[in-house]
């Protein structure tokens, strides 16, 4: 087992790359250590390093993975698997941004690639390491829920991309790789596996405009481990930013996550009722970045962790891409 700090290379100087940038600067250098970024669009490189400096940019994703002992990976979904294998076959650690790929015949491969290899591989659902999460899970445990019974997913947008991501439009907003499908409903779809069991998807209804633009509403019906799972997801229905919920009703109540950060319970009144001891929504996400990159490292050097597996991460693409396939 190597010694000193994890050394860290990350693909891709977007939104995600950068949050995990500033979540590895400012973690204990003693645990983790950013030794390599890229990012093949100078306009990308240039934004992050003008709000940071000294960042140890090189040259391509080659030198990325020659640097590091684990590599990051934060571009574009249709790239995510060329780095994946290369980091891989060079034994490096993997985590890469879901979703896993684009197409499900390479991810499958990659599962399997990733089985045999001497190196761990994780993919970045944040829920993995979500506050909300964690009540949501210990109100099950005290038997707030009782038996469960189903789950329910929504998902609306007023717009997509939302405003803060008209950076990566130019895939975000594409049907071969974008779509709130694969980037927000992916994660409560991911966390009802982990809660329930493999998803099936029963039937859905994916609806696009003309031309390649990504999907305005889907409707689906599937299972969680035998669990019913009811999902929907529109655009241009709401007028605030996004509104989510990740509902579980039981056979004694209900709980649920709203709006990423805020776990509810069902009182017997009728309202939901928040967890007075998680974070609020502003202090969620440092926290979730902070947890993920202690994950890494904990990854990186074989101890336990619970990022998500490549397993459960293609679960997740098989049900969402069986989604788009009904458009």
């Amino acid at each position: 087992m190597a010694n000193g700090p994890v050394r860290l290379g990350i693909i891709g100087c977007g939104i995600m790359g950068e949050r995990i940038v500033r979540a590895t600067l400012a973690h204990d250098p003693a645990l983790i250590r950013l030794t390599a970024l890229w990012d093949p669009d100078p306009a990308a490189r240039a934004r992050l390093g003008a709000g940071l400096p000294d960042l140890p940019f090189v040259d391509d994703a080659d030198d990325v993975i020659d640097r590091a002992e684990t590599v990051y990976i934060a571009s574009p979904p249709a790239a995510h698997l060329e780095h994946a294998r290369a980091a891989l076959a060079a034994r490096r650690a993997v985590f890469t941004e879901k979703p896993l790929g684009v197409s499900l015949e390479e991810s499958r491969d990659f599962r399997d690639m990733a089985g045999k290899a001497e190196r761990p591989a994780a993919v970045n659902f944040i829920l993995a390491s979500a506050p909300s999460v964690d009540s949501v899970r210990a109100w099950i445990e005290q038997g707030v829920v009782g038996r469960p019974e189903r789950l329910e997913i929504y998902a609306r947008f007023a717009q997509w991309p939302r405003d803060w991501q008209m950076d990566a439009a130019g895939w975000l907003a594409k049907r071969q790789e974008g779509g709130f499908t694969r980037e927000v409903i992916s994660h409560f779809l991911f966390l009802a596996r982990r809660f329930a069991g493999p998803l099936e998807l029963q039937s859905a209804r994916a609806v696009f405009p003309r031309g390649d633009g990504a999907e305005t509403a889907v409707e689906a019906e599937l299972t969680a481990g035998g669990l019913p799972l009811r999902l929907t997801g529109d655009v241009g229905v709401i007028d605030h930013a996004d509104h989510n919920l990740w509902v579980l009703h039981g056979s004694n109540g209900s709980v649920r996550i709203r709006d990423w950060s805020l776990a509810e319970r069902l009182m017997p009144d009728g309202r939901w009722a928040g967890d007075p001891d998680a974070p609020g929504h502003a202090e969620a996400r440092p926290l979730i970045l902070k947890r993920q990159v202690e994950k890494l490292a904990a990854m990186t050097r074989g101890a336990p962790h619970d990022l998500a597996s490549v397993g459960e991460a293609l679960n997740v693409q098989t049900v969402v891409e069986g989604i788009l396939a009904s458009g």
